[in-house]
């Protein structure tokens, strides 16, 4: 185990310029030295560049928000998605073990099939049914199997100021179009990239940097915000508060038309139920999980004009 009570630790952050990757820059900047890398830098397509990148950096804490995310793309380009997000997790698993770092890597709820009833726990059987889930459990077998000390954070319907989501879409399709139809029978919490860098500082501050890494609980956790809606749900949200802070809207938030999964087909099937048990991360780590509204209006106000 690296002893760092002398030093400032150093914190090694991929995908610097994707949506949770820009907020961890934020979120982890007080506790130590944050090297932010992208792509150019950090190639997860080149596992010999990821072993290259963290035995020159030797960091405190890795923390992997970087993966292939085209989920439809991924359908027709199952090699690229499963190096990404299988392979690279699994490299980076090593050097963090070899260095006695901590891992903190984000997986997704499409690893589960979406037939459950009611939320699901992190030891509930995965099923995937896209390339996309399935390279993401791969990932997340490839680091246990490695044996490092590993965080596992499974999220759902992430947004962010920073990047193109489901959020911003719906804002632009409120102001161009007269009529707008989003499924209504796909369920979720809309989990904010804010929220996600904020609770991984939490555990990175409290439990590893501050705390007994000997006692540093591992594992798999589920992280999404309190709550639940659907796409037209939040859709409807969205535009709401748009309407209600003056942006001028071309379609009314209570007339979005609700519609069935089965009459938007998409390469890639989504899982019905997204909904994520947050108990475990909430009990180990004594992390508060606000409602999804209140992120989502957070992230309004800062995107709004």
């Amino acid at each position: 185990m690296r002893d760092n009570a002398s030093s400032v630790p150093t914190l090694l952050v991929t995908g610097s310029r994707g949506q949770v990757g820009f907020e961890l820059r934020r979120s982890l900047a007080s506790l130590g030295n944050v090297i932010a890398l992208d792509r150019s830098v950090c190639d997860l397509m080149r596992p010999d560049s990821i072993r290259e990148v963290v035995r020159k950096v030797k960091p405190d804490v890795i923390v992997n928000p970087a993966a292939y995310t085209a989920v439809d793309a991924a359908e027709n380009d199952a090699e690229t998605a499963h190096a990404i997000n299988g392979v690279a997790p699994g490299v980076l698993a090593d050097e963090a073990r070899a260095l006695g770092s901590l891992l903190v890597h984000y997986s997704t709820d499409y690893v589960f099939d979406g037939r459950k009833d009611g939320a699901y726990v992190e030891s509930d059987a995965v099923n995937p049914q896209s390339v996309y889930g399935k390279s993401k459990l791969a990932g997340e077998r490839a680091i246990a199997a490695s044996g490092a000390t590993a965080i596992v954070l499974r999220t759902c319907w992430v947004a962010g100021a920073h990047g193109s989501n489901f959020a911003k879409t719906m804002l632009r399709l409120g102001r161009e179009r007269d009529t707008l139809r989003v499924i209504a029978d796909q369920y979720g919490a809309p989990t904010t990239a804010a929220l996600i860098a904020d609770v991984t500082a939490q555990i990175v501050a409290r439990h590893w940097l501050h705390g007994d890494r000997t006692e540093f609980a591992s594992g798999v956790y589920h992280l999404a915000a309190a709550g639940e809606t659907s796409w037209h749900g939040y859709a409807t949200e969205v535009l709401q508060f748009a309407a209600a802070h003056g942006v001028e809207l071309k379609v009314e938030p209570t007339r979005i038309e609700a519609i069935a999964t089965t009459e938007y087909p998409l390469p890639a099937p989504r899982p019905a139920n997204s909904r994520l048990d947050t108990h475990k991360l909430r009990q180990t780590f004594g992390i508060h999980l606000p409602d999804w509204r209140d992120g989502v209006h957070h992230l309004l106000e800062q995107i709004l004009p």
